[in-house]
């Protein structure tokens, strides 16, 4: 899983949710080491553990010859109160970590490899996310 090594702040505060007003991406929406890409549709958190299965998922449908990239870092922590536990005592302990992503950032891209294979690899890889996804190409 990835998560960072070191994080000046624990816990951070919660962002506001309204997808409507976050914008579409502006920094890393095209395909730029690979010949192929899964580009996000919509916006949401994509945790680590879905990360890592995605990249799990591709690595093993391209095999020994194909290469990932994966373009998502998550480096946001999110906390989370026990069960059963009655309002009011602080927030809740840190969790994990997740990557906000808005509309139109590349998720993973791939290269090496056919591009039916690529293919099959993303739209397995978009199936473990959260978010809707659409494969594109290298311009």
């Amino acid at each position: 899983m990835l998560f960072p090594k070191k994080v000046k702040y624990r816990k951070w505060q919660s962002a506001r949710k309204n997808p409507k007003k976050r914008g579409l991406a502006t920094r890393g929406n095209t395909v730029a080491f690979g010949s192929f890409g899964l580009k996000a549709l919509s916006a949401d958190r994509v945790t680590s553990n879905q990360i890592e299965a995605s990249r799990r998922v591709i690595a093993r449908t391209l095999g020994k010859f194909g290469k990932v990239w994966t373009r998502i870092f998550p480096d946001r922590p999110f906390t989370k109160k026990g069960a059963e536990v009655p309002m009011g005592k602080g927030k809740g302990e840190p969790q994990g970590f997740v990557a906000e992503v808005k509309p139109g950032r590349v998720l993973f891209e791939v290269d090496g490899v056919s591009k039916e294979k690529a293919t099959e690899a993303l739209l397995k890889a978009g199936k473990k996310m959260p978010v809707r996804t659409k494969i594109v190409e290298r311009i």
